[in-house]
């Protein structure tokens, strides 16, 4: 399946992953431009955005956990998020730490709880749908990390 099939499937799952990878960039981003201000709040918001991001990578790029040196900890941490519902709420909660980042005045930190918020509620929408979840195969879904291993 390519991309564009992937996107024209209608699977909020779908939807969801790729805008979490959006989210990754964003969070990063935006926690290492944060991270250099005079506000001691904002640093800290800015550094749960850097660990969000931190783990969004593991969590929408199933690949990165094969190639990867991690504890069985952290493997067994990111497996739990594997339904919809699961990775929906995880989302929600990180969007909801960087709109509590509101406290230390207005920042772009703002941009990273909204793009949380919007990939949240495709994984719940896809979950209310009962729509399996779905992993892109470009980002090693079902395809790649076998043909890799």
């Amino acid at each position: 399946m390519t991309l564009a099939e992937e996107f024209r499937s209608r699977n909020f799952s779908i939807y969801g992953q790729w805008t979490g990878v959006v989210c990754i960039i964003l969070c990063f981003a935006l926690g290492i431009a944060n991270i250099f201000s005079f506000n001691a709040l904002r640093i800290v918001f800015s550094i749960i955005c850097l660990v969000s991001a931190f783990i969004l990578i593991f969590i929408e790029i199933p690949f990165l956990l094969r190639i990867c040196p991690t504890s069985s900890k952290f493997d067994n941490f990111i497996r739990r998020f594997t339904t919809n519902f699961m990775r929906a709420a995880m989302y929600l909660i990180m969007s909801a730490l960087q709109w509590v980042s509101l406290v230390s005045g207005a920042s772009s930190l703002i941009a990273a709880a909204v793009l949380l918020l919007i990939a949240s509620c495709f994984y719940a929408l896809a979950g209310l749908k009962s729509q399996e979840f779905v992993g892109s195969k470009t980002l090693g879904g079902q395809g790649l990390a076998q043909m890799i291993v």
